[in-house]
């Protein structure tokens, strides 16, 4: 079987990782991948936006399935071009991607479907922002209704810090949109919750914490993600059970009803407070970097289970998981989430001692024309273990990236502080 594998990132290495891993054989492709990537597949320069260009390749190469790592992707329809081909691709469509994709839309949907959720407003302009404010309690959110990389999201304690934001955002800080939410803060702590689904049925893909901040102690500015570690010590039976019925269950109903059913994976970002989970966001696709620790802590075989989905076999599979958690610590290129310097030699990642449970993904590299492996964005690996205890697995985590020569690292050696004892 001939797959492809859309992405460069952490996640779409852990993906290629695992399906590697899987007892069929096949050739994969990933578009474009990196560094790491090319040691277990073809890796193909082709911009995955270039729908034309991606689908000459996969007739040309006979590939029989696309797996779409990134949300950008998802969003611009990515799924609908090669569905419209009669290709199978595994991912949502472009209509049902707008629950990541546009944050006003996601907080319309969950109104309408009775889905907790913190309280909300859409600001136009400043005076807007302003009248709002007035009746309001701080900190509050603002957030950018588009896709913003993770960095579209700002915690702010006065009007000050708020009408800056505000104004940023408006004036098109980013580029997917200029519209703005401001939002109430919610207490608690934060969880992260997978399913994979057909549309109609769904199964649970696993749970995981992450740490968006890029500061030891959560301070600091919002990134892509620093860490995660799997299981989530927060989500235990009882709520899992109100994470099921009072989010998931209303959300793949409720997009089924819209005419829009959800087929993918479907990522709840929650805020839990006293056993009570409400939802922050919805993410069209695994996060990363909790995907890379789910992937190695996940015992079934991940092609199976997206394959069932094509097939209408999910309702009858059982996902079976890696007792022992696990953990997953992002090295970023130093000055990240602002400016950092790129194309910098990673050296000794060829002596590090590997194993079924012990692995680095690659996201931010390249390879150049001498064979080095050089840095290529902010985030740039992923030290992930899976070991007898939380502490044990980042212990051996942290010991991968201080082997490494690499004068321009930077990673927190706190992640899981919250579980971890001293």
């Amino acid at each position: 079987m001939n797959i492809g594998i859309i992405g460069s990132g952490g996640r779409e290495h852990a993906i290629c990782y695992k399906i590697n891993k899987s007892n069929s054989s096949h050739k994969i492709y990933c578009f474009p991948g990196n560094a790491g990537t090319s040691k277990i597949s073809t890796n193909v320069l082709i911009n995955p936006d270039n729908f034309d260009e991606l689908y000459d390749f996969v007739i040309k190469k006979n590939i029989d399935l696309i797996i779409v790592g990134p949300e950008n992707s998802l969003v611009n329809g990515i799924v609908d071009f090669f569905e419209n081909k009669n290709i199978k691709i595994f991912g949502p469509n472009k209509k049902a991607s707008k629950l990541e994709g546009s944050k006003i839309f996601m907080k319309d949907f969950c109104i309408k479907n009775k889905i907790p959720t913190a309280k909300y407003i859409e600001v136009k302009d400043l005076k807007s922002a302003q009248d709002f404010l007035i009746s309001s309690n701080f900190p509050v959110v603002v957030k950018s209704d588009g896709l913003a990389a993770g960095k579209g999201v700002t915690i702010c304690n006065n009007t000050d810090e708020v009408l800056k934001d505000v104004k940023r955002i408006l004036d098109g800080k980013f580029k997917s949109s200029k519209k703005v939410i401001i939002e109430e803060f919610l207490k608690g702590e934060e969880a992260s919750y997978f399913v994979i689904t057909d549309g109609i049925n769904f199964k649970n893909i696993g749970t995981a914490q992450d740490h968006k901040r890029v500061g030891e102690g959560d301070i600091g500015l919002n990134t892509g993600g620093m860490g995660a570690y799997s299981p989530s010590y927060l989500i235990d039976d009882e709520v899992e059970e109100k994470i099921v019925q009072k989010i998931i269950k209303p959300t793949i109903d409720g997009m089924r009803k819209m005419g829009t059913p959800y087929r993918g994976i479907l990522y709840a970002g929650l805020m839990i407070h006293d056993k009570e989970p409400k939802l922050i966001e919805y993410n069209i696709r695994f996060g990363d970097p909790e995907c890379q620790v789910l992937m190695l802590r996940m015992k079934s075989q991940l092609l199976d289970i997206i394959l069932s989905i094509f097939d209408n076999t999910l309702k009858e599979k059982k996902i079976i998981w890696e007792e022992n958690p696990g953990i997953t610590i992002v090295a970023a290129s130093k000055g990240y989430p602002e400016s950092f310097k790129n194309n910098v030699e990673i050296k000794n990642l060829e002596n590090l001692k590997l194993t079924n449970s012990k692995q680095i993904f690659h996201a931010g590299t390249i390879k150049n024309e001498k064979g080095k492996i050089l840095s290529n964005g902010g985030r740039v690996l992923n030290s992930t273990v899976v070991s007898e205890t939380l502490k044990n697995a980042r212990i051996e985590a942290l010991d991968l990236l201080d082997q490494l020569d690499w004068e321009n690292k930077y990673y927190r050696r706190d992640i899981g502080f919250r579980v971890i004892k001293k």
